[in-house]
């Protein structure tokens, strides 16, 4: 186990959190494998390369980090055993030798300087309690010369799911969930403060751009609404409120979900940064 600073993160992701996402593994992929291709094709994997892969989860972009470097190797780094636990079995099962994962917390876990050519992260870039430390760990990690790339939520009303959840705001005391501000989710939705970190971190080129996804939440919109119920935010205020609330929201929910419906599911569209920059200095030294 390694070194944490993000202890209430580390609490989260070892406990519900982690295990919700490990027992959904390929309904989370379904949600979020639309930004995959955008992430890899803006880290410019190489056959050779050594890729970090920060918040890694399940391993869904470890493991195809890795299959794109071939020739080299793909390191998965995440606060949560369940996830990694998930992780080592998919690369086992899908026959992906050139990959490991290890529990860590990108602020503080050692990693040694210039080791890794890529980092790239899928939504795990915005838990930090302290971003310019950790991107600055991070920083230190790439070679001279070396990519980093990653996805984060933009603002929140550009994403369908959380518009969605705004259907219980009459039944769950869903407080300030989906605003802007740290750790967590929707840390990272100003751009300005995305360059303001990296730069502050020793980041050079920052680039930032909009991507957007729809991604399958459900079979049906009951179906998603039961998913979207049953994540971890939502699942603790849903616990906090008595049986008939809880019907409520769901009925709730369902009905904002049916417009939604189409070819054999629940799509909702998501909203992203796609970040980009390098560590400055040439590849050789």
């Amino acid at each position: 186990m390694g070194q944490f600073a993000n202890t209430a993160q580390a609490e989260a992701w070892n406990g519900y959190e982690g295990a919700q996402w490990a027992r959904s593994q390929e309904r989370w992929d379904a949600v979020n494998d639309g930004f995959n291709q955008p992430l890899l094709d803006a880290a410019a994997i190489s056959g050779t390369d050594a890729v970090l892969d920060v918040g890694c989860g399940a391993g869904r972009t470890t493991r195809l980090a890795a299959r794109r470097a071939a020739r080299g190797r793909a390191l998965g780094l995440d606060l949560s055993e369940p996830m990694l636990d998930r992780a080592r079995e998919s690369a086992v099962r899908e026959g992906v030798e050139n990959v490991a994962f290890v529990q860590g917390d990108a602020q503080v876990h050692a990693l040694d300087e210039g080791a890794f050519d890529t980092v790239i992260s899928r939504y795990g870039m915005t838990f930090f309690t302290d971003p310019v430390a950790a991107f600055a760990n991070l920083h230190r990690a790439l070679r001279p010369g070396g990519r980093l790339a990653f996805v984060c939520a933009a603002e929140a009303g550009a994403n369908e799911w959380l518009a969605a959840l705004t259907s219980l705001k009459e039944t769950l005391p869903l407080g300030g969930f989906g605003k802007a501000g740290g750790p967590g989710m929707f840390s990272l939705t100003d751009p300005r403060r995305i360059r303001d970190l990296l730069a502050a971190s020793r980041f050079e080129e920052v680039d930032v751009q909009r991507t957007e996804a729809a991604g399958k939440w459900g079979t049906d919109a009951a179906d998603a609404a039961a998913f979207l119920l049953d994540s971890g935010p939502v699942r603790h205020h849903l616990d906090q409120v008595i049986p008939s609330a809880q019907d409520a929201a769901r009925q709730a929910l369902t009905a904002a979900l049916q417009p939604h419906e189409a070819d054999g599911g629940v799509w909702l569209r998501s909203s992203s940064w796609l970040v980009t920059a390098v560590r400055g200095g040439s590849a050789h030294g």
